[in-house]
């Protein structure tokens, strides 16, 4: 007798996305572009502010991704890994949910990214993870202890008025999925020592893009 997947419900999560990687400002992926040096590894972090799974909530839950892959992430590339550390804070149902979820198997952008990326896992963790944005966006950070330290301030420049964000639009690659804004930043620590993944810099592409989700459909 064949093994039956659990009916998938109606579910829906918005938020933060952000991240820090291995590019030059800025970074060419989330224009559907080669990377800027032929390959790219980075952090990946989700902030959950309003989420619903059924009836499990998930608001304030915290997600986070080491990736790697060598190519256009949006078309011909190779050797993605990738390892996922989800909210320790979660319960049973809500750990079940975030996997469905950012596993791609409750349908939704996530299951659509993780068809373009088609990453081998090297692992999961449940972890602590700390997360901040700033009101005004002008920065972002993540950390889990002694693993993964992620952060960033917004991009200025000599002709940016003050206060403003460096911002776009309608891009055709983003990682958050079509119809977002994002702002522009430069990391201030980007490090990574987990699941075989290991890296330390500063300086290089950031960006914070919202996120809004629904699924199964």
């Amino acid at each position: 007798m064949s093994e039956t997947t659990p009916a998938v419900p109606k579910w829906h999560a918005s938020g933060d996305w952000f991240d820090t990687c291995r590019c030059d400002i800025p970074c060419p992926c989330s224009f559907a572009q080669p990377p800027t040096y032929g390959e790219c590894d980075g952090v990946l972090v989700w902030h959950i502010r309003e989420g619903r799974y059924g009836d499990v909530p998930l608001d304030g839950l915290n997600v986070v991704m080491l990736g790697s892959f060598v190519g256009n992430v949006w078309a011909e590339h190779s050797d993605a890994y990738a390892a996922v550390f989800l909210d320790e804070r979660a319960d049973g149902e809500q750990r079940a949910a975030l996997q469905m979820i950012f596993g791609g198997q409750a349908g939704g952008w996530p299951a659509e990214l993780v068809g373009v990326l088609g990453p081998e896992m090297r692992g999961m963790d449940f972890a602590p993870i700390e997360f901040e944005a700033d009101d005004d966006l002008g920065a972002w950070r993540a950390r889990v202890p002694e693993r993964v330290e992620a952060s960033a301030v917004a991009l200025t420049g000599p002709t940016t008025p003050e206060g403003a964000r460096v911002q776009t639009t309608n891009l055709p690659g983003s990682e958050t999925g079509p119809g977002q804004v994002a702002t522009w930043g430069r990391s201030v620590a980007d490090r990574a020592d987990a699941f075989g993944f290991r890296w330390s810099r500063e300086g290089q592409s950031s960006k914070h893009i919202t996120f809004d989700w629904a699924g199964p459909g």
